[in-house]
């Protein structure tokens, strides 16, 4: 049986299974496979539907492994997991070498789910898979922007894996694709992780411990080591097969911003709107600042559009320090990109 995670369209359970998620399938399924996955999904269902029963509809109890190392890399022990634990879970420290996501894939594969005959390990970005499942979010932008009679001219959102990305702009590149419209699509990436900006479009494996597929992608070569900046959901030596072709085809386009000016953006943003974003999308309301700024000097109007991919309510720690001037930039050297290349897979293309 697969699970605990399934994902049917828009739909994402969670059942309470020790830790035990999909296999990473090097191949396609057979139409055979195929069955026995869509069977599997719908015993988990009906087992979850009866133990919801006996729990009296509480949320069903699912074992979570946090990647301590992760944490404390950032100074982000800040009250996710907590949280977790205030919703019923448990959660079980890991304390690992790795402090980036590349590393932390290949040491999840390698030390729990490769030792445990129960449990499997399903990337959560970056595949196509998970771009696909994403689109829910381009899909109901599009029509929110029919509701308010508007268009964009210009679409941004922030790129580590490539995910949100993909989800919010892939149906408005379709729209450019199969009826001409011209929407501008901007992916914004830090400096101190240039995958499109300074990376190379080759084959490499998707972690460190190369034991996920080797796919073609935009890369800083997998042994990548990026500072320890505040925008950990970006630290990622690649990026999404997809967006790397996209980017690559000139279907959209790249740039990299520094930290103290992404943080200046999410603030310059909060006092504006309200919301406290997360370090990630200061990326791209970096850039959002930027294009209209430059709508101001022209005397243009454009309808700008950008992807809010998370609150900053567990990040303020990282806005106090900025605040304290505790920060700094980073730019990745185009040295370290070429070091770390000389140990990408032999592909025959």
């Amino acid at each position: 049986m697969i699970g605990p995670i399934i994902l049917t369209r828009s739909l994402l359970l969670f059942f309470r299974i020790p830790l035990f998620v999909t296999r990473i399938f090097r191949s396609p399924l057979d139409p055979r496979e195929q069955e026995q996955v869509f069977d599997d999904c719908i015993e988990t269902i009906h087992l979850f539907k009866n133990d919801r029963e006996k729990t009296q509809g509480l949320l069903p109890v699912l074992q979570v492994l946090v990647h301590e190392g992760l944490d404390k890399s950032l100074d982000r022990s800040d009250g996710r997991s907590q949280l977790v634990r205030d919703v019923g879970h448990e959660v079980t420290p890991h304390v690992g070498d790795a402090d980036r996501l590349g590393p932390v894939v290949g040491e999840h594969q390698d030390e729990v789910a490769a030792q445990r005959d129960d449990t499997n390990y399903a990337l959560g970005s970056v595949l196509n898979h998970v771009l696909l499942h994403q689109t829910v979010i381009g899909l109901e932008a599009l029509e929110q922007f029919e509701m308010a009679g508007e268009y964009p001219d210009i679409l941004i959102g922030c790129t580590g894996g490539g995910s949100n990305f993909a989800g919010f702009t892939f149906p408005f590149i379709h729209k450019n694709l199969t009826e001409g419209k011209n929407t501008q699509i901007i992916a914004v990436e830090p400096s101190a992780s240039p995958s499109l900006t300074k990376g190379v479009y080759t084959f490499d494996y998707g972690d460190t411990a190369q034991m996920a597929p080797i796919v073609k992608m935009h890369t800083l070569g997998h042994t990548f080591i990026p500072p320890g900046i505040h925008a950990g959901g970006l630290r990622y030596h690649g990026m999404s097969p997809q967006v790397s072709a996209l980017v690559d085809g000139g279907y959209a386009e790249a740039r990299s911003v520094r930290q103290l000016d992404t943080f200046k953006a999410g603030l310059t943003f909060l006092r504006a709107e309200g919301i406290i974003p997360a370090p990630e999308p200061t990326h791209a309301i970096k850039v959002v600042i930027d294009e209209a700024l430059k709508c101001k000097a022209s005397g243009e109007k454009k309808v700008i559009a950008f992807n809010l991919c998370g609150h900053g309510h567990f990040d303020m720690g990282a806005y106090d320090a900025y605040l304290k001037g505790n920060l700094e930039d980073y730019d990745y050297p185009a040295e370290a990109v070429e070091e770390a290349l000389h140990h990408l897979p032999s592909v025959s293309q």
